[in-house]
């Protein structure tokens, strides 16, 4: 059984920085990835992150902008989200999620999901 626990959540003022962690336990395989999603009040889920957890290989969401950026520790099977530059449409629960059919970053479609950290931006 796979388990994917976010942390790091909170509330932050317009233009601050906030580092979201998920620790992940389980068997995932020899190749896959993990990535981030986020769901803002009234809106669907969308992709927001993902890595190839063996290359390191990244892909992101084209509305960041260079403000975000995703990192994994393979020893500690922690996998992080670094937010900068936060504005308040970036206020949503985010999801850690794992998918353990395919590495590429770019193709991915989790299969496991954690129960979501809110991220608040607001002065």
């Amino acid at each position: 059984q796979v388990q994917l626990v976010e942390s790091g959540g909170g509330l932050v003022q317009p233009g601050g920085s906030l580092r979201l962690s998920c620790a992940a336990s389980g068997r995932l395989g020899s190749a896959y990835a993990m990535g981030w999603y986020r769901q803002a009040p009234g809106k669907e889920r969308e992709f927001v992150a993902s890595i190839d957890w063996g290359s390191g290989g990244t892909h992101y969401a084209s509305f960041l902008k260079g403000r975000f950026t995703i990192s994994r520790d393979s020893a500690k099977n922690i996998l992080y989200l670094q937010m900068n530059a936060l504005e308040p449409e970036d206020t949503a629960v985010y999801y850690c999620a794992a998918d353990r059919y395919t590495p590429r970053p770019d193709l991915f479609r989790p299969n496991y999901w954690g129960q979501g950290t809110q991220v608040t931006v607001s002065s």
